[in-house]
Order: C-alpha cells, then sequence, then structure tokens
C-alpha cells in the first residue's frame, strides 16, 4: 500500500512518517510545501513539493496512492478539504485520514476547558468548516480531533466519537501515531466518523 501524507514536514508529520518507516512495509509518498528540504526519494519513499490549496499539483501528487492521510492545519485547511474531496474520487482514492481537532463540535466540557471550543476561539472555525465538507463527501473518511499535542505514552489515550462529550483536550503524540497506524491498518475501523483522541482527563 503506497500512503500519501500532507504536511510531512510538520512535527506530527514527521513523527508518523518515522513511525510508519520502522514498524511497517508500507510505501510512503510525502507531500509537503518544502518536502525535499525534509526528506530524500529512496526505495519506500517518494517527496513530492506541493501545495495542497493548489488542486492540479495535488491531484498530480496523490495520483498512484492508495490512501490519503491529510495532517495539515491552519486557516487554508477548508481550501485543502475541498481539494481532496474532488480530487479523490477523479483518481480513485477512496479512503481519508483527516486531522481536525477537539472542540470543532462545542464537544469539550465547559468544566474542563470550553475555551477551545469553536463557539469560544475562532481559530477552531477553519477546522470545522473542513471537517463539514469531509464528512458531507462520499469518501471513505475518518476525521481524527486530537488536542494540544504533547509528548507522552501511545497508550495514553481514550476515544469519543461525534455526538458525545469529549474526555480531555490534551492529547499525547504517540498515541495519535499509534491509532494512525490501526487506522491505515483496518479501512473499516472508524469509517464515516469522527473520532477525539485525547487523555482522559475527566475528575
Amino acid at each position: 500500500m503506497n500512503i500519501a501524507i500532507l504536511g510531512a514536514t510538520g512535527l506530527f508529520g514527521k513523527t508518523l512518517v518515522k513511525s510508519l518507516l520502522a514498524d511497517t512495509d508500507y510505501r510512503l509518498t510525502l507531500i509537503a510545501r518544502h518536502a525535499k528540504s525534509e526528506y530524500q526519494d529512496n526505495d519506500r519513499i517518494s517527496v513530492i513539493d506541493a501545495d495542497a490549496t493548489d488542486i492540479d499539483a495535488l491531484k498530480k501528487a496523490l495520483t498512484g496512492t492508495d490512501l490519503v492521510y491529510c495532517t495539515i492545519s491552519g486557516e487554508s485547511l477548508p481550501i485543502v478539504a475541498a481539494n481532496l474531496v474532488k480530487v479523490m474520487p477523479e483518481i480513485k482514492i477512496t479512503r481519508l485520514l483527516f486531522m481536525g481537532a477537539v472542540g470543532i463540535y462545542n464537544e469539550i466540557p465547559a468544566e474542563m476547558d470550553g475555551d477551545d471550543n469553536v463557539d469560544n476561539e475562532p481559530a477552531q472555525i477553519p477546522n470545522r468548516d473542513a471537517v463539514d465538507l469531509v464528512e458531507t463527501s462520499n469518501l471513505n473518511y475518518t476525521v481524527l480531533r486530537p488536542g494540544y499535542l504533547r509528548e507522552g505514552n501511545p497508550d495514553d489515550y481514550v476515544l469519543t466519537v461525534k455526538g458525545e462529550a469529549a474526555k480531555g483536550y490534551i492529547s499525547t503524540i504517540p498515541s495519535v501515531v499509534e491509532f494512525a497506524k490501526k487506522l491505515i491498518a483496518d479501512e473499516k475501523l472508524y469509517s464515516r466518523e469522527s473520532v477525539s483522541i485525547t487523555k482522559n482527563m475527566e475528575k
């Protein structure tokens, strides 16, 4: 399987790439604006400099891959989401793993840290808008909603699905990587669902 990773030069993207190379035999297509400054082509890696907001460049970069993992964040995320929803069916890719953020549904309890919910935090609006586009697509998507990413243990997490209150607003990078690998290995796992993955911060 050939996995396309968008945002491969970011903190999470680099950690995911390292883990996939160490623990799996997948081929990786690493895509970022300056991917070639971070990686080199080899027998398992194809490195592509491309801007995911450029729909033609994105389509070309994704062609020939089997699964897309989007780790991009920021104000341009709705554009990236719209481009993915359009081009993936055209090139016969169905599986999309898409990183959002916990709080986009106002699911963080007020007594925990309601300030990060979308109604209180304008920076969450692009995350919510992007996820809305993914959720209304026909893709076999899973939306991951981590909190603030920190170092920590790979088994330090709890999951909640859309409609349930989140149990935290901080996530360990290793836990999100491990959950991502489970989603990559099983295309039916949390298919067409939105899942928060955080530390259990309930008192």
